[in-house]
């Protein structure tokens, strides 16, 4: 107990700006809704369909570039800092490569988006906004390679204020693309996809002009940065950010096939579901923040020998996603229709929504204990099984469970939530057993 709160101080040092920076990335699809809200419930609802959507490839790329954070981590623990530099110009090539492949599978998804049985007046909507952030993809990924390292190189307070800078501005060019202020044409849905790929774009441009400018990472930037690739290090990488990958897509593509299925039924259903998840993914961001500073400290640890740190780390990390988990619950009891008042004026839409946030507040301690767990075993390089149990808890549980319970069943939008409940109860329970079985020191 007294190794783990030793731990707790600096774990919140590197936690804290890189929740700031998740919660500021969330901000800027909460701009979006909100904004996108006050024009009516059917661009809610189509925002709603393509984001879901886009959110598989995003969270498949920000799979691919958590080796970044992990490697860069192990060999500044280990004090190898050209080594850092290598592991970002592999992981900025990483981004590049499938940012551009999925790219043209965005371009091409968007030629069958009917194909997802949406509602007509919400198909008749949705594709130029999802093209925009589609294309947006690739700027992202370069972003997140580059603040990886920075906050792996105990530099993240800068990356912050980038993310802080990139929402105001999504929020201004929202303002004037969407209803159409200083002269420029009212674009609605449009408009937020423009913004949004505006933003992204030169989010990337100034993080790189500040590295390259930041004397204290000026040791671990790479010596060469067009030098040939090693094939031997992108497997390395690979070989960690494709599990990593497919554990976020078997997690999001549950929440997208409860978006689908709740295009199902009806526009109301999907819209309300729509703010139920921005509520959601705005509170996970808190424990997504930690769990990447657990995982990135967890890794700093391995590459410096020092094993015997490794679970007080782990488990304080959970402790203080516990205690997260306890103030979000309060939160979506006390004020969950207000919160969903704040997106649309629909009442029928409100009222739904205000149900889905209480199941949200029931999964509050699973969603904290899940993310940091798999971080953790990141951090540790065990990916195999911690995919496997991902798989079960999302695609076996919560997506049949949803069909089951909100389509075929009585209970609707809410059973499609109270299934993905289940499947979040299932991943944390499994995924932080199995980090205290491997860090047990008759096993180390």
């Amino acid at each position: 107990m007294r190794r783990a709160l030793a731990e707790i101080r600096p774990t919140l040092a590197l936690a804290v700006p890189i929740i700031v920076g998740q919660v500021s990335q969330m901000l800027m699809g909460i701009t979006d809704s909100v904004m996108i809200g006050r024009t009516g419930t059917v661009p809610l609802a189509a925002s709603a369909f393509g984001g879901n959507v886009f959110g598989v490839f995003y969270v498949v790329g920000i799979g691919l570039m958590l080796p970044v954070a992990v490697f860069v981590a192990r060999a500044r623990g280990a004090d190898r800092p050209s080594e850092c530099g290598e592991y970002l110009r592999h992981g900025l090539a990483l981004a590049f490569g499938f940012g551009v492949l999925e790219t043209l599978v965005i371009v091409l998804l968007g030629t069958q988006l009917q194909r997802f049985d949406q509602p007509a007046e919400v198909f008749a909507l949705v594709n130029p906004f999802f093209l925009l952030i589609g294309v947006s993809i690739t700027p992202v990924l370069v972003y997140l390679a580059l603040r990886q390292f920075s906050e792996a190189m105990g530099r993240p307070w800068t990356p912050m204020f980038i993310m802080l800078g990139g929402v105001g501005l999504n929020a201004f060019l929202n303002w004037v693309l969407i209803y159409g202020h200083l002269g420029a044409p009212a674009l609605g849905l449009t408009g937020a996809g423009v913004s949004t790929l505006i933003s992204r774009t030169l989010g990337v441009v100034v993080i790189f002009l500040w590295l390259q400018r930041d004397r204290a990472l000026h040791a671990a930037l790479p010596l060469r940065w067009w030098a040939p690739l090693s094939p031997a290090r992108l497997r390395e990488m690979l070989k960690l950010g494709l599990p990593a990958s497919g554990m976020l897509l078997f997690e999001s593509g549950a929440f997208t096939a409860s978006a689908v299925m709740m295009g199902w039924l009806g526009a109301g259903a999907l819209a309300a579901h729509q703010i139920a998840i921005t509520c959601a993914s705005t509170t996970f961001m808190f424990f997504l923040g930690l769990s990447m500073a657990t995982g990135m400290r967890v890794s700093n640890a391995v590459g410096a020998g020092e094993t015997a740190r490794l679970r007080p780390i782990g488990f304080s990390a959970l402790g203080l996603g516990a205690l997260l988990a306890s103030l979000f619950v309060g939160l979506y009891f006390l004020m969950g229709e207000t919160m969903a008042s704040w997106f649309v004026h629909d009442a029928p839409v409100v009222a739904l929504a205000t149900q889905l946030l209480i199941v949200v507040a029931m999964f509050q301690f699973f969603d904290g204990a899940q993310v940091i767990g798999s971080a953790a075993l990141r951090g540790l390089h065990d990916v195999k099984w911690p995919t496997a149990i991902t798989f079960v808890a999302y695609w076996v549980i919560a997506i049949p469970g949803g069909y089951l319970l909100g389509v075929r069943g009585p209970m609707g939008a809410v059973g499609i939530w109270a299934a993905l409940a289940a499947g979040l109860a299932c991943a944390s329970i499994f995924l932080t057993g199995r980090f205290a079985r491997l860090t047990r020191p008759n096993l180390r």
